[in-house]
């Protein structure tokens, strides 16, 4: 006897009424879209081919973070040794051995235990050897690959907080290789504002003036050509007025704006200005400098480049800061946004930039409209001329497999992209392999003698243990496309992965029910 769950019906018929209620906003134009309820919003991204876009592949400064990174470590052990009131010279970073690394002579002759007992307390992920006087630190390869690895993690972050500043939606950004980066910008035609947003750093720092050294013009012949300062001191150059005049700076930072935690847009006497907001470690030490300076010039820098070098008016112990100068509104705009976003942690360069417009992206949805109506059409003219009214159960289950892919893919907010629509269209194959061997076990169950119920239900049972089998298989490989793939490859393993889980639902479950309700209601021998 065939099982007439009333529960288990009913559940089929709510799960294909919600494929219906779900998928039903990707038909409709936005005007009517924005009348639908709230939770039927939702509908599939398009990807960059199909929406026409931008298409960015960034490379990161590894030679920057190489020397940053140096830099830093020459800084961390100079405290040391003076720390342990050890006596060293020569204590400089060298790029051409085959690992980066630091030397400096040591004056005292320490033991090679000592001084590694000390430089380990910087990092344990250094190493250090000594050659007689001459000692070498540096970190191994592992540990600086590691370096690497989150220098460009965190540069990914910073992208994606700066591209969604600009209101872009549904941007791709992932890692490829070690120092690349991907950027899709579906929709964005003109990329020249966002490119020119990503190309800055947006290094913000704070440094005292050397006083005793003048601010010097740029040299009209050579204007950027950099004026010498003195150990500790470098100029940097400043806007004022529309020419470049020279500041004197002290290298070492005494703020970073890595302790920022707002910036926004304001006007001070009808100029646009951008105030500044400090967290709590911040505040602490931008009092402590408005007290240490106080009616001295500070040099605000972005990218070693003066924003301003306002003088200390009075102590700031609020954590509230102003940066004014010759700011128009966009710039005033653009700076806090870049501020907002955070400083990249190294240099990024374009090294491949591609637009595809949106007649191309039309044309793509066209064709992938027309492929996948082609196999819809050929799949089901064939199950129902092979299976007759057992094939117009699987064309019914094939539409609903259709309707749930798409109310799946929009309630996930998935982005459709080319081989997606590849993946729908091979799920439609797929989606009837199923119903065929069940057809097929139905048939050899009926020429051996069984009856037409009887064979309806072993056909379904015998058949559902190969029917997962065959399905695992692909969806194990579909997991591993998603796991290693890039975009596009992710989102064929998507769709592909979503498509078999609905075939199982609606070949195993669907067909199954409209089988039962056609024999009960008509009282036929025969579905075929």
């Amino acid at each position: 006897m065939l099982n007439t769950n009333n529960f288990k019906n009913t559940l089929i018929i709510l799960v294909c009424l919600m494929g219906i209620i779900f998928a039903i906003p990707n038909l409709v134009k936005d005007e009517t879209k924005q009348k639908l309820p709230g939770f039927m919003q939702n509908t599939v991204n398009l990807g960059l081919e199909l929406r026409g876009g931008s298409h960015l592949q960034l490379e990161v400064d590894m030679k920057q973070i190489e020397h940053d990174t140096l830099s830093q470590l020459v800084d961390d052990v100079r405290l040391a040794l003076r720390k342990e009131k050890i006596g060293y010279s020569k204590l400089a970073m060298h790029h051409h051995a085959s690992e980066p690394v630091i030397h400096f002579e040591s004056i005292d002759n320490l033991k090679e235990e000592t001084l590694k007992k000390i430089i380990l307390t910087i990092d344990k992920n250094l190493f250090v050897t000594v050659n007689d006087k001459t000692v070498s630190i540096g970190y191994d390869k592992l540990a600086f690959q590691s370096i690497k690895s989150k220098i460009v993690e965190q540069s990914i972050e910073v992208i994606r907080r700066r591209v969604d500043e600009t209101g872009t939606t549904e941007p791709i950004i992932q890692k490829q290789g070690e120092d690349r980066i991907i950027l899709q910008l579906p929709g964005v035609q003109n990329p020249a504002e966002v490119r020119e947003r990503l190309g800055k750093t947006a290094k913000l720092t704070f440094h005292a003036v050397d006083s005793s050294l003048p601010m010097l013009p740029a040299d009209p012949q050579n204007p950027d050509k950099v004026p010498t300062g003195r150990y500790g001191v470098q100029y940097m150059p400043e806007i004022i007025a529309g020419q470049k005049i020279y500041i004197p700076v002290y290298k070492k930072i005494a703020l970073s704006g890595d302790t920022l935690t707002d910036a926004q847009v304001n006007y001070r006497e009808n100029s646009p200005a951008v105030s500044l907001v400090f967290n709590t470690v911040g505040t602490k030490k931008f009092a402590l400098l408005s007290k240490e300076y106080l009616g001295k010039p500070f040099a605000i820098v972005l990218d070693n480049q003066v924003l301003s070098a306002p003088r200390f008016n009075s102590v700031i112990p609020t954590g509230r800061a102003e940066i004014t100068g010759n700011f128009d509104v966009k710039a005033a705009a653009e700076l806090s946004l870049l501020l907002r976003a955070g400083a990249l942690p190294a240099p990024l360069k374009i090294i491949d930039e591609k637009t595809i417009g949106p007649s191309l992206g039309s044309d793509s949805i066209k064709h992938g409209q027309t492929a996948v109506g082609i196999a819809f059409i050929l799949v089901s003219a064939f199950m129902i001329f092979i299976y007759g009214t057992s094939g117009v159960f699987a064309v019914i289950g094939l539409f609903f497999n259709m309707t749930l892919l798409f109310a799946a893919l929009s309630l996930l907010g998935a982005t459709l992209t080319l081989p997606g629509i590849a993946g729908i269209a091979l799920t439609i194959g797929m989606a009837v392999d199923a119903n065929v061997l069940i057809f097929e076990r139905i048939k050899e169950e009926i020429r051996s003698g069984n009856k037409l119920v009887q064979s309806i239900e072993n056909g379904y049972r015998r058949a559902m243990m190969t029917i997962i089998d065959s399905n695992l298989t692909t969806l194990f490989g579909a997991s591993l496309l998603f796991m290693y793939g890039s975009g596009p490859i992710r989102g064929f393993a998507v769709t592909l992965a979503l498509g078999i889980i609905i075939s199982l639902f609606t070949s195993l479950s669907l067909s199954k029910f409209l089988t039962i309700m056609w024999i009960k209601n008509n009282r036929q021998k025969t579905v075929a």
